[in-house]
């Protein structure tokens, strides 16, 4: 199986709470991100991608929070494809802090649409890519 992909992030203060640890739908945020740098390891982005009438709206998320991750921390999240088929496409994540703990593991699913949301199927160069690295 394929090592994950890792991005690298600094919990800013504008993502946490009064209790200091980052408000639940930021990892939404910072799942994207990741996964968009994980796009751009692979010779492409999110952008060439739209222009080329691809986008990949997220249709369900699975977040399983382990421990809080706190202003300052230096996290590692990890992305993996999960599936790969016509039209759809899943990732793994999973977030980890600067001593290895577990914040988070999630699950993202996406459909492949134009841009005026008709299904379409994924780009064969990518589907080329990414099933390399799909985990078993």
């Amino acid at each position: 199986m394929a090592e994950p992909f890792c991005h690298h992030h600094r919990v800013s203060y504008a993502e946490c709470t009064v209790g200091n640890h980052i408000y639940h739908s930021r990892y939404l945020d910072l799942l994207e991100a990741a996964r968009g740098e994980f796009l751009r390891s692979l010779g492409t982005t999110v952008l060439s991608l739209q222009d080329a009438d691809y986008i990949f709206p997220v249709i369900e998320a699975r977040l399983s929070y382990k421990f809080p991750a706190r202003y300052d921390d230096l996290l590692t999240i990890e992305v993996r494809p999960t599936l790969v088929e016509r039209v759809r496409l899943n990732f793994g994540h999973r977030i980890l802090n600067q001593d290895g703990k577990l914040i988070l593991e999630a699950e993202t699913f996406h459909c492949c649409t134009s841009r005026d949301e008709r299904p379409k199927r994924l780009p064969p160069e990518l589907v080329e890519k990414l099933k390399l690295l799909v985990a078993g």
